[in-house]
C-alpha cells in the first residue's frame, strides 16, 4: 500500500514492488488515480485498489485500515509517502499554515503510523517505510517549519523501528537530500540531489537487504555528519 497514491517516490517503490502484487493506492480524490493506476498494472501488479485517504483526517484512519483488512486479509509493505513542504516565508508569518504544514508532516504521520504498527503486530510481521528528510537532520533557517517536521518525523520513526525490534514487524527510515520533483519544482537543486526514481531504487535496495535506514545518496550520510558541528553562524546562513 502507497499512503500518498500520487507521490512520485511513492509510485516508483511500487512500480518496482508491483510484479505479482496487490497494490492499494490510498489518496485524496481516489476517482482521478487512472495514471498512476495504469503505471502499476504497466509494471506487473496482479490488481490495484484504490481508496480514499486525507491525512489529515485522523478519524479517518483507523476505518481505512479496518476496511483494507476486511477485504484483503494482510498488509505486506506499507510505504507512507504522503506529505507538504509547504511555503516557509508564508508559514513565518501565517500560523495556521505553519500549523498545516506540522500537522501533515507530523502529526498526521505519528498518527497512522501508530495506528499501523498495532495492525501489523497483530498479523506478526510486516513492513513499514518511512519517508524523513536530511531537512530534519539539522533544521535549517531557511526552511525550519518544514524542516522542524521532518525532524520530530525522524525521531518518532527511529524510536518507533525500536519498539518493534523482535515483534515480526520491520519500518525502514529513508533519509532523502533534495529530489527534483513535482513538489520541488522552479527551486534550484541543492548538491547531491536525486531523483524519485533514485530514492526508489535505494528503497527497495534496502528493503531486500534488511536495512533499517538509508540516506539518498549514500554520501550524505557523512556529509551531515560534519554538518551538525558547523559553528550556528555560519549554518543559520545555509540555503535550504
Amino acid at each position: 500500500m502507497v499512503l500518498g497514491g500520487r507521490s512520485e517516490i511513492g509510485l516508483a517503490v511500487a512500480r518496482r514492488l508491483a510484479p505479482g502484487a496487490t497494490v492499494v493506492l490510498a489518496a485524496r480524490r481516489s476517482g482521478d488515480l487512472d495514471a498512476e493506476e495504469t503505471t502499476v498494472r504497466e509494471a506487473g501488479a496482479v490488481a490495484v485498489e484504490r481508496v480514499e485517504f486525507d491525512a489529515d483526517d485522523l478519524a479517518s484512519h483507523q476505518p481505512l485500515l479496518d476496511g483494507l483488512v476486511a477485504r484483503h486479509g494482510r498488509l505486506d509493505v506499507v510505504v507512507v509517502a504522503f506529505g507538504l513542504l509547504g511555503e516557509q516565508s508564508r508559514a513565518e508569518a501565517d500560523p495556521e499554515h505553519a500549523v498545516q504544514i506540522v500537522h501533515t508532516d507530523y502529526v498526521a504521520h505519528v498518527a497512522i503510523l501508530t495506528r499501523l504498527a498495532t495492525l501489523l503486530r497483530a498479523q506478526g510481521d510486516g513492513t513499514l517505510v518511512v519517508y524523513s528528510s536530511v531537512a530534519g537532520a539539522r533544521v535549517r533557517r531557511a526552511n525550519y517549519v518544514y524542516g522542524s517536521a521532518k525532524a520530530g518525523l525522524d525521531g518518532f520513526a527511529s524510536g518507533l523501528a525500536d519498539a518493534l525490534h523482535g515483534t515480526g514487524v520491520r519500518l525502514l527510515l529513508v533519509r532523502p537530500g533534495f529530489v527534483i520533483g513535482r513538489m520541488t519544482e522552479g527551486m534550484t537543486p541543492a548538491p547531491l540531489s536525486s531523483t524519485p526514481g533514485q530514492v526508489a531504487d535505494a528503497t527497495v535496495a534496502a528493503l531486500r537487504s534488511g536495512r533499517s535506514e538509508v540516506w539518498v545518496p549514500a554520501a550524505l550520510q557523512p556529509v551531515f555528519a560534519l554538518l551538525r558541528h558547523a559553528p550556528r553562524a555560519l549554518w543559520r546562513r545555509m540555503p535550504r
